[in-house]
């Protein structure tokens, strides 16, 4: 709640603006507090190479999966839906349209994405070596809430280290949360302000769309703080499916409208509508068919494209 209210605030009283610069100190808090979290639970594993030869012994780079067609299609599936299905996410175009030009825009994305995979590794690093530290943390992975994962970490930094790391890593957590927020948050206000509810206002004042566009993110923020105090999904799986709608109902109206030249808006409607529907009754019936639900969304979102573009009409 407390979170909830001081993403509001900031990007209420700041707008896009706040959301960049917040961003950029919030990632260097992320960036120091973690390496220096690692470098500290490293060395109480026994050092970095101990770690990496324990994963290593246990599978952990192993990349492709072994078994049949379903192993296949649903690792294919998991990659598309994080790979693929972030593309159309406000993350990438909300920064690319604030940039001030086209070459900021290119050199902002591609120094982040640099950024991204690099440091990527490093918490999956020290989840891992917690479980070299204390192998006792693995019970947390055979708990019927699978939300009991996440406590891995945190567990370790309260149990294991000194106040100074403990105050590193809380910052860095809680610069992730703040940061994924205001932005997730931003996006939809301004999308839904403007192409949903703006048509039908009729002639506003710069003055009466800022009290508009206000009043939808103190909105949107309260239903996105319900739904987190209800759910009960771990994080990924929350951004799982939050990417899982875009691969299955926005990356093909996007690649077509971008790449084809027969592509309209009634191939993007029907392509959005047949993803969705497609997807939501696959997740429903048959979650665990051996084609995972999101490849069949985007499967029917590709037919819809191909349809509403090709098919003659007046």
């Amino acid at each position: 709640m407390l979170g909830a209210l001081i993403v509001l605030g900031y990007t209420i009283w700041g707008g896009m603006w706040s959301v960049a610069m917040t961003d950029l100190f919030q990632s260097v808090i992320i960036l120091l507090g973690l390496a220096a979290v690692a470098w500290l639970v490293a060395d109480t594993a026994g050092g970095a190479g101990k770690v990496i030869a324990a994963a290593s012994e246990a599978g952990k780079f192993e990349f492709f999966p072994k078994g049949d067609a379903k192993a296949w299609l649903g690792f294919i599936a998991m990659w598309m839906t994080m790979a693929v299905g972030s593309i159309p996410q406000q993350d990438v175009f909300q920064r690319v349209t604030s940039a001030k030009d086209e070459k900021t825009a290119i050199a902002g994305c591609l120094t982040g994405a640099g950024v991204y995979f690099a440091f990527a590794f490093v918490p999956i690093f020290i989840a891992y070596a917690a479980l070299v530290i204390d192998p006792g943390y693995a019970r947390l992975f055979a708990s019927d809430d699978a939300r009991e994962i996440q406590r891995i970490l945190p567990n370790l930094i309260l149990e294991r280290t000194p106040l100074w790391a403990q105050v590193l890593f809380f910052g860095a957590l809680l610069s992730a949360i703040l940061s994924t927020a205001s932005g997730a948050l931003m996006a939809p206000t301004a999308l839904f302000t403007e192409n949903v509810v703006r048509p039908f206002a009729g002639g506003m004042s710069d003055r009466q769309f800022m009290l508009l566009l206000r009043s939808v993110l103190v909105t949107f923020t309260l239903a996105a703080l319900l739904f987190a105090l209800n759910s009960r999904s771990t994080m990924y799986e929350m951004v799982q499916n939050a990417y899982k709608v875009t691969l299955v109902s926005c990356v093909v109206p996007l690649t077509a409208g971008i790449y084809w030249k027969r592509a309209d808006n009634t191939g993007a409607m029907l392509s959005v509508v047949f993803g969705l529907v497609s997807w939501g009754i696959a997740e429903m019936v048959a979650a665990d068919a051996t084609v995972p639900p999101q490849l069949v969304g985007l499967g029917f979102s590709i037919l819809g494209m191909t349809l509403g573009s090709l098919v003659p009409r007046r």
